[in-house]
């Protein structure tokens, strides 16, 4: 746990912010910038990888191989699937699933495994689980953890927000339709959409299944008709409240 170096990496500087509690030398590679920091007193390289699944993928290789990471940290927004939670709710992936990599027919999409060939008998179930001993250690730690209410700006009234476990899906879209907001939720039963946690977990299973990945995505907006307004309106809010859940399970990761 502690002593493995930590790689840290959110899509956008707005979920960045508040993780670095040391600030360092920036080195940049690949045009990514990475810098050596500390979150909740773990030493960390901290990156911000860009939206989208390859810049997430990029970004990881890179922890992985240049700066010789063996765990791996994902914080951020996301938007929310399950109708039971609200804006500010924080999910803690249990799994992490690319829900656009499948297969395309005439009249439906079938989501696989990336990289998996059924042709050949392999598996083809979507979905990189997180070990249940490192789910253990995430709810042991979070057990006490209240979190403060929304402030009144967000709009969404004095609600505290609620810490869940589930699904979290990725994908290269920004979901900003009710419909697929539905669909996503029928087919994977997942709590929460965002961009990059499913290339993470691909990447990081490469590398070896004694890799720990933690993705904790605080919700932004419901993915529905006008997530592109909730998103821009709360970004900066959602950022700071899963920084504050990852800086509690950083030291366990």
């Amino acid at each position: 746990m502690a002593n493995r170096l930590l790689g840290v990496i959110s899509a956008l500087p707005e979920e960045l912010a508040h993780l670095s509690d040391r600030p360092g030398d920036v080195h940049e590679i690949g045009g990514l910038g990475f810098w050596r920091g500390e979150i909740a007193g773990r030493e960390a390289v901290f990156v911000e990888s860009g939206a989208g699944k390859v810049n997430a993928g990029v970004a990881t290789s890179l922890l992985l191989d240049r700066f010789e990471c063996r765990a791996l940290l994902l914080c951020g927004v996301a938007g929310g699937l399950d109708p039971a939670l609200g804006v500010g709710d924080v999910v803690i992936g249990t799994s992490n699933t690319q829900h656009d990599y499948g297969v395309q027919k005439e009249e439906s999409f079938r989501a696989i495994q990336p990289g998996s060939r059924p042709s050949l008998g392999q598996d083809w179930t979507p979905g990189y689980p997180v070990p249940e001993v490192v789910i253990g250690r995430l709810r042991q730690e979070l057990r006490d953890l209240v979190l403060e209410a929304l402030p009144e700006a967000v709009g969404v009234g004095r609600r505290v927000p609620v810490i869940h476990f589930g699904d979290i899906l990725s994908g290269d879209i920004f979901v900003n339709s009710e419909t697929v907001r539905r669909r996503l939720r029928a087919e994977f039963n997942a709590q929460a959409v965002e961009m990059e946690g499913g290339a993470v977990a691909q990447v990081a299973r490469r590398w070896g299944a004694d890799i720990p990945f933690v993705n904790v995505r605080c919700l932004s907006d419901l993915a529905g008709v006008e997530s592109h307004l909730d998103f821009r309106a709360f970004l900066p809010v959602a950022a700071r409240y899963a920084s504050l859940v990852a800086h509690r399970l950083a030291p366990v990761i």
